[in-house]
Parts: C-alpha cells; sequence; structure tokens
C-alpha cells in the first residue's frame, strides 16, 4: 500500500490508515527522512525514521482501529499546520487511547507532504501555568 499524499489536510486520515495496515513501512513512508517527533509532554524529541521507527513500532502494538479527524489545516507555501482529533477503539468500541496532534508537514519536490514535525498528543497538554511560564 503507498501513501502519496498530495493534499495537506489528508495527513491525518492516511496516517490512521497506515495505522489500521499495520505496516511499519506505510506509517514510515509519512516522515520526512530527518523528521522529528515527539510522543508525550515530555521533552524528548526523537529525531530521524531509525528513532521514530521504535516509537511508531510501540504504537503499533496497540490494539484497535485508528480514526483521525483533520481540525484545521493552515497551509502556507510549501508548508502546513495542522490539528487533528485521533481515537484508537477496540472491537467493543472501547476507547484505548485518544489525543489531539499537532503537526507541521512539508510539500515535497515530488508533489508529496511528509511530516517535518509530529507531535501526537501536542493540542491535548494542558495550559502551561504561570509558575512554569516565569522559568
Amino acid at each position: 500500500m503507498a501513501f502519496a499524499i498530495t493534499l495537506p489536510e489528508h495527513m491525518n486520515a492516511a496516517f490512521a490508515e497506515a495505522f489500521n495496515s499495520r505496516s511499519i513501512e506505510n506509517l514510515l513512508q509519512l516522515y520526512e527522512p530527518d523528521a522529528v517527533l515527539r510522543t508525550d509532554g515530555d521533552s524528548v524529541d526523537l529525531t530521524g525514521l531509525a528513532s521514530i521507527e521504535k516509537a511508531l513500532m510501540q504504537l503499533l502494538q496497540v490494539p484497535g482501529r485508528m480514526t483521525s479527524r483533520n481540525h484545521f489545516c493552515i497551509a502556507h507555501g510549501d508548508l502546513a499546520l495542522l490539528r487533528a482529533d485521533w481515537n484508537v477503539v477496540d472491537n467493543d468500541g472501547t476507547i484505548v487511547v485518544s489525543g489531539s496532534s499537532a503537526e507541521l508537514v512539508r510539500k515535497q519536490v515530488d508533489g508529496r507532504w511528509l511530516y517535518a514535525i509530529d507531535h501526537a498528543v501536542g493540542a491535548s497538554l494542558p495550559p502551561v501555568s504561570q509558575a512554569k511560564q516565569a522559568t
């Protein structure tokens, strides 16, 4: 299954489809070679496909099917900012995991759009507290 995303607003649906295929290759082809992935609220960034592959392999262990609804896509030239609401639901209809992502995708010379920065739960994080802002 090849994913050639030619419209940035289709990235999140393509990610869900790639997840549901259970193929690491399908997921990895959505990322630039030196892309950055952050999987939680920590400040640990995974850079490059080798690091991203390890995190995505862990994600593929989550049971269920993913759906992802694009909340917005703001495109400017060869860049687009995305925010999506996603969840993984098991066979009983129970939500296994969910979140709201924030991503930056970039148009490639061949016309495909790929993730340059993917923060899987970036739009789910609580507001920064006043005390934390001061540091």
